[in-house]
């Protein structure tokens, strides 16, 4: 063995024997060396550590409310939270809920309802992936995705975690999101739980949006290594929940492919309400929906049900299906739910041309009678079936709820927007007023009645 290396050596290429004789070296160094033991560098003595545990103020485990304030006293619903409601034991008229189209109560929903709970019992017991997955959730999920006219339509078992798991599923950590500070608080904790990096515009201000922007390209152009593996994405309400306005969607979707960045538009409100046929914002302002990367929605107001839902491309979608923290492991949408969706969609889609015209006119008179009172001042676009009223002279919450417990002791049922203090802005305090489909001509002019008599009654 030995005769043969002086052979080796002689024929074998230089740079082999350079490279083993590196990989010969580095590995007696890893062997031998000594394994890294960092100095202690100011070390604490005894008297340093009793004077930082006396300074120390450990943050308390609940957070310091004043809970006499947050203590809210709710008004007891015995039956359906319909157009008319028995509240505290009183019929009342519910201009409260989100029911814009009135489908809670519905005599066919609830047939249909009834029927599905005979065929698959009340829950599901399940998430999706694990024997939760029901025939009619397939089904739905392709009426939303035909109804938006988009390929691929996904469920999710509740509202609130919508939004809240998608906004997470494609943001990561060293991702941007652009938002509008005015957006609910689903989508808030949607953008914290993505861990991306959040730069909040204005409300509905498109030149604070497009400053933001343009900060961001040059940035990117100071380090385009970086901008390369950077995505960036716009969140936005097709109709704010807490403001009765639209987004201005075309110029939004102007400056996306100016400067590159995905859109997820949450057509919560929008959905059902705003629309020739009701497809929300896209169709309002004559968008295609394929210039909107992802569309949610939530199936708990104008559907009348529970839950909510994706629409968009297939591609987009499915990637929801394994990251999308809501669907994977939370039970599936109960199928007397998703029975009821359906069936909503059903009414919505045969008298869409009846349903939706209307449903703006009300909102309209609504918000033409709400300007004219004198103590009040009322936010939003006249077509939005939300209103935040207000008073005009010292508008607080303390005398808004004495409004809403006049209102109700004559019979209609109002609520005080609420808003957590861990929200990104807290509008001014308000009145929020849901239009109905079937509110009557005579039942919008009682409503103005009585806030026109409880600022007299009550001597506000």
């Amino acid at each position: 063995m030995l005769d043969l290396i002086p052979d080796y050596v002689k024929n074998a290429p230089f740079y082999h024997l350079v490279v083993e004789a590196f990989l010969l070296v580095w590995i007696l160094w890893l062997i031998f060396r000594k394994s890294y033991s960092p100095p202690e560098k100011n070390k604490l003595t005894e008297k340093d550590k009793k004077e930082l545990l006396e300074e120390w103020t450990p943050e308390p485990l609940v957070p310091n409310y004043d809970f006499r304030e947050s203590i809210i006293k709710p008004r007891v619903v015995d039956g359906p939270v319909a157009k008319y409601a028995i509240v505290n034991g009183v019929k009342s008229l519910n201009v409260a809920s989100f029911n814009f189209l009135n489908m809670v109560g519905n005599e066919k929903i609830n047939e249909m309802a009834i029927k599905s709970i005979q065929k698959y019992g009340v829950g599901s017991c399940g998430p999706r992936g694990f024997y939760g997955t029901i025939d009619v959730h397939l089904e739905l999920e392709q009426r939303l995705a035909k109804y938006f006219n988009v390929e691929e339509g996904i469920i999710y078992s509740y509202g609130f975690s919508t939004i809240a798991s998608a906004i997470p599923a494609y943001s990561k950590r060293g991702d941007i999101i652009f938002a509008d500070e005015g957006v609910h608080f689903a989508i808030q904790k949607g953008i914290v739980a993505s861990r991306s990096d959040v730069r909040y515009f204005k409300h509905n201000d498109i030149e604070d949006l497009e400053r933001l922007l343009k900060e961001q390209e040059d940035a990117d152009r100071k380090n385009p290594k970086k901008a390369k593996v950077t995505r960036k994405f716009l969140v936005i309400e097709g109709l704010y929940m807490n403001y009765g306005d639209l987004c201005p969607l075309p110029k939004m979707v102007e400056l996306k492919y100016k400067y590159k960045y995905r859109i997820f538009l949450d057509e919560s409100v929008s959905f059902a309400t705003i629309g020739k046929t009701g497809r929300g914002v896209t169709e309002y302002f004559n968008v295609q929906r394929e210039k909107i990367d992802l569309i949610s929605g939530s199936m708990e107001m104008s559907l009348g049900s529970v839950g909510g839902f994706c629409v968009g491309s297939s591609f987009v979608v499915q990637h929801q299906v394994l990251s999308g923290q809501g669907y994977c492991f939370s039970a599936s949408l109960p199928p007397l739910l998703a029975v009821s969706a359906i069936e909503a969609l059903n009414i919505i889609e045969e008298k869409q041309d009846e349903i939706f015209p209307e449903l703006e006119r009300k909102c309209k008179v609504m918000h033409q009678k709400l300007k004219a009172l004198n103590n009040y001042t009322v936010s939003g676009i006249d077509i939005s079936p939300v209103k935040h009223v207000r008073l005009c002279f010292e508008n607080s919450l303390d005398r808004l709820e004495k409004i809403v417990d006049y209102a109700q002791s004559k019979a209609v049922s109002l609520t005080v927007a609420r808003y957590l203090k861990e929200e990104k802005i807290n509008p001014k305090p308000s009145i929020r007023i849901s239009v109905n489909y079937d509110l009557t001509e005579e039942e919008i002019q009682k409503i103005i009645d009585v806030l026109e008599q409880a600022v007299n009654e009550i001597g506000l």
